[in-house]
């Protein structure tokens, strides 16, 4: 390895440790969030291009969200749990352990992800039909996911790549890796969709091609020795506490997937059976609250390794200190931004649904309402990833959970069958919100870990 190489690769070891937290997750949050940022713009891309074909073809990306979702659920537990436990690891100075866990979630990841693909190419028809689409946009839904689902299993290990790379301190590969494929997808959408008018197949060619660049550009660090971590199927050997760590933490984030899933599925099929209107509104909105989702969620993969890594050396204050920040900064970044989307959802829905005013009037709503829950939000996620870094594996199921799961489906069909459309645009702010009821005792308990931790440590005399 070149001396260069070496240095970074030290300093990335140390400046968990000796940063300021504001400096060090700030610094490791920014490439996070440019890196979700260009992946939102890319996912919003598809349905911006497409939306010119029109409602029904909006429709369609809209239900394949889910498909999306599907392949996420095993990739992004495998990259949660392999990450959080191998920040830890290489807190503790484990660096070929960390190694081994790192390969063991990448191969595994690729196996699901073909696993998808078997057999979402072998059912296409009935699969987009459970996903959510009606009889005017089953075909368009077929034609987006048959190429998308050629690429599942790097899609699947992107994930892992990803989520590694940040718990490592490498951030930037990270965003590199993520925002390239991004950036290209929105070139190659126009040239598929309307020079080559290949219509929503198109777009489904450009996503896959995007994806496949993202997955060279993330494998690069790994096989070049740029990364702390190496991959090799010589390491993929999983033991019973290899597999215990990832899926115990990991389980919160395939529950949360798997939920958001039968979530999104649920929602579809409410909300077709009102009309396709109803349908591509509500999916638009869901793509356009992925931007301040996506900063959200950068931040706190941005905060979730160094709280994981100092977890690790045992510095508890620097981990009660980073949440402090973390939180604080998330609530007022989150009310900031709801308020600008708020003002803006009408002008930006129009952008795709010119003469659809029924689409309009839906996907505004869903914008501005849950906008209002932001705040609730930001908070639940920062909690989340707190529990998430330090292994406590029950209190980020619950929380990952929440969002689209215990707190949203037992109110989706009330709430539809008494207010029909404005009910299931209202219905994610209210889980939104509700979910602040499971995270209030949780962030008490953590918080005495913490303290309990930092008490026998004094105790030990270190």
């Amino acid at each position: 390895m070149k001396e260069p190489e070496q240095k970074q690769q030290e300093y990335r070891k140390t400046m968990m440790l000796t940063e300021p937290l504001p400096r060090i997750i700030t610094k490791m949050a920014a490439p996070s969030i440019i890196s979700f940022l260009i992946t939102s713009i890319y996912n919003l891309a598809d349905t911006f291009f497409v939306s010119s074909l029109g409602t029904n073809a909006t429709a369609a990306v809209s239900v394949n969200a889910s498909l999306d979702q599907i392949i996420m659920m095993a990739g992004s537990m495998l990259a949660v749990g392999a990450a959080s436990y191998i920040s830890r690891l290489l807190g503790a100075r484990e660096e070929s352990r960390a190694s081994r866990v790192f390969s063991v979630a990448f191969f595994t990841a690729m196996a699901f992800g073909a696993l998808v693909m078997a057999l979402g190419s072998a059912f296409m028809h009935p699969m987009v039909r459970l996903l959510g689409a009606t009889d005017t946009c089953e075909q368009y839904a077929v034609e987006y996911a048959s190429y998308v689902l050629l690429a599942a299993p790097f899609m699947a290990a992107n994930f892992v790549m990803n989520q590694c790379l940040r718990a490592e301190g490498s951030a930037m590969l990270s965003m590199i890796g993520m925002g390239f494929g991004g950036v290209l997808n929105c070139f190659l959408d126009p040239l598929f969709i309307f020079y080559l008018d290949m219509g929503v197949t198109g777009a489904s060619i450009a996503t896959a091609i995007s994806k496949l660049v993202s997955f060279a550009i993330l494998v690069f660090p790994y096989l070049t020795r740029r990364s702390l971590l190496r991959l090799s199927p010589g390491l993929f050997r999983p033991d019973s506490q290899i597999i215990w760590q990832i899926v115990s933490v990991g389980s919160s984030s395939l529950f949360r997937n798997g939920l958001a899933v039968i979530s999104a599925i649920v929602l579809n099929r409410i909300a077709g059976n009102i009309s396709d209107s109803v349908l591509a509104g509500i999916g638009v909105s869901t793509k356009v609250m992925m931007f301040p989702f996506g900063i959200i969620l950068g931040f706190g993969t941005g905060f979730q390794p160094v709280a994981g890594f100092n977890w690790g050396a045992r510095r508890y204050d620097r981990v009660e200190a980073s949440y402090r920040f973390a939180a604080r900064t998330a609530v007022i970044g989150a009310a900031a931004m709801g308020l600008l989307l708020a003002v803006f959802a009408g002008p930006l829905i129009s952008l795709f649904a010119k003469a659809d005013p029924e689409m309009r009037q839906i996907g505004a709503l869903a914008i501005r309402l849950q906008c209002l829950a932001l705040p609730a939000h930001s908070w639940v996620a920062v909690v989340n990833m707190l529990c998430a870094g330090l292994g406590r594996a029950g209190g980020a199921v619950l929380l990952s959970t929440a969002r689209q799961g215990t707190c949203f489906l037992p109110i989706v069909f009330p709430m539809a069958h008494f207010m029909g459309a404005v009910g299931v645009a209202s219905v994610q702010a209210v889980a939104d919100v509700l979910s602040l009821a499971l995270a209030v005792p949780l962030i008490r308990r953590v918080k005495e870990q913490i303290k309990q931790a930092a008490a026998r440590q004094e105790a030990e005399g270190g």
